[in-house]
């Protein structure tokens, strides 16, 4: 098996794996029937409907996930995937029973999109640290990205999936599906064999807990620049349903249809992105720091794509730059933390991660109403560039980065800090002592 799959010759992970691809996929399908559920029936054609919805999913995630990520530190991460994958499947199922039976209202999907929230909230930073207990630490880096690989995998093909489905049995049926689908997810972890769990040490119940984690975070530069420039980049550079929506239908004049496929093709480059990063075995903060200045090039030719058709074109490599940078920046985070702080950090960055949108979105909407639809991805381009740079500076001058440019060898750019370099100088001179006691042997 490649490099860029290595993960799957887990068995437990492979289980992970099949059984997260099935519950992603129905996930992007009930967001999908979920949308147009509001918009075209329960409300007049009401955008705003629509943004409550998302805003109910997504406030308890940025409120609760820190006091998430404290219990997934305490307890059975297993255990915990278990109950709250089984309360959104029950979600989802009573969802889809109410709008079949026809007693749906407003209020009710409003409900049960922060009912959702709360269970997400509490699934997020236990999904993101369980994949530490069904591979060896060297393979981290590689299963975190195929985690995004199966994400993005699903992004394809779910929205594709409810399209249909919608029109075909209506959005009720695509709940129950999606219901169902959570049951891939448990059956996977019942069927694992827990002697071949990875043990990890969990963290006793005690006070401060949280405030430890934070501490932690504060102490850890490389952590701190990670998370500002997800901060930046993922606030007002990430905003891709809104972006798109507003270029295909204001600046090209598309529909439905052509904005659907806007969304698929993000997610080509986005899956390239994830795969990419499955070969990388040591996932660096650099990495982070050029996949953001990437994303702010790839966003720019975006932002001037003079048609539609080059406009998709362009998607593919934006795509692949910021899931370059989130896949690099998770794995990075997650292979240098001490292991008994992993749900709590983790928990942070996912705060960190969702908590530029209420802040960069409503900017980012007002320049799209105000300057026009490309200035909305303009915007964004800027920001990332911006926070690249500056990292980048920061770096080089509190870490005393070093950059060589090798014609003949790979990679080609070389950047190292002082910790690195030392390193090298340290094996240069081992070997070298090596080679004269073998000389000195062989004489």
């Amino acid at each position: 098996m490649s490099a860029m799959f290595a993960s799957l010759r887990q068995f437990n992970y492979r289980l992970w794996f099949a059984g997260a691809l099935v519950a992603n996929i129905g996930t992007w399908m009930q967001r999908i029937a979920q949308d147009w559920l509001v918009l075209t029936e329960l409300s007049d054609d009401s955008g705003m409907a629509v943004g409550i919805v998302t805003g109910l999913q997504f406030v308890p995630s940025v409120l609760l996930t820190p006091y998430a990520g404290v219990l997934a530190d305490r307890l059975d991460k297993r255990k915990l995937l278990m109950l709250t994958q089984g309360v959104m499947g029950a979600l989802a199922a009573a969802l889809g029973l109410l709008v079949l039976l026809g007693h749906a209202e407003l209020w009710h999907v409003y409900v049960f999109a922060l009912l959702l929230g709360i269970a997400s909230a509490f699934d997020v930073p236990a999904r993101q640290t369980f994949v530490s207990e069904l591979v060896p630490t060297g393979g981290l880096p590689n299963a975190v990205a195929l985690n995004s690989a199966s994400f993005n995998a699903a992004r394809m093909i779910g929205p594709a999936v409810a399209g249909l489905l919608i029109a075909v049995v209506g959005p009720g049926w695509v709940f129950l599906i999606n219901a169902i689908s959570f049951a891939a997810t448990i059956v996977a972890m019942l069927a694992m064999r827990t002697g071949e769990l990875r043990k990890v040490p969990r963290t006793p119940r005690a006070k401060g807990q949280l405030r430890a984690g934070i501490a932690y975070v504060r102490h850890r530069s490389d952590i701190v620049m990670i998370m500002a420039v997800v901060f930046v980049v993922g606030g007002f550079g990430l905003n891709f349903q809104l972006t798109s929506a507003v270029m295909a239908r204001v600046e090209f004049g598309r529909g439905a249809d052509e904005y659907g496929i806007l969304g698929s093709i993000l997610a080509i480059g986005s899956l390239a992105g994830a795969l990419m990063a499955a070969r990388r075995k040591r996932p660096r903060v650099r990495v982070v720091i050029v996949a953001a200045l990437g994303f702010a090039v790839s966003a720019t030719l975006l932002a001037l794509a003079p048609t539609y058709e080059l406009f998709a074109l362009a998607c593919i490599p934006v795509g692949f730059t910021s899931l370059t940078m989130l896949t690099s920046a998770n794995a990075a985070i997650q292979v240098s933390i001490d292991p008994a702080f992993r749900g709590r950090v983790m928990s942070l960055y996912v705060v960190v991660l969702f908590a530029g949108n209420p802040i960069g979105s409503p900017l980012v909407g007002w320049i799209a109403d105000a300057w026009g639809p490309r200035w909305s991805i303009g915007i964004g381009a800027i920001a990332a560039l911006l926070v690249a740079l500056a990292a980048a500076l920061w770096a080089r001058k509190h870490w005393h980065l070093e950059m060589h440019y090798r014609l003949r060898q790979r990679p080609h750019l070389l950047l190292t800090n002082a910790g690195e370099r030392a390193e090298q100088e340290a094996a240069r001179v081992e070997i070298a002592g090596q080679q004269s006691v073998d000389r000195s042997h062989a004489a």
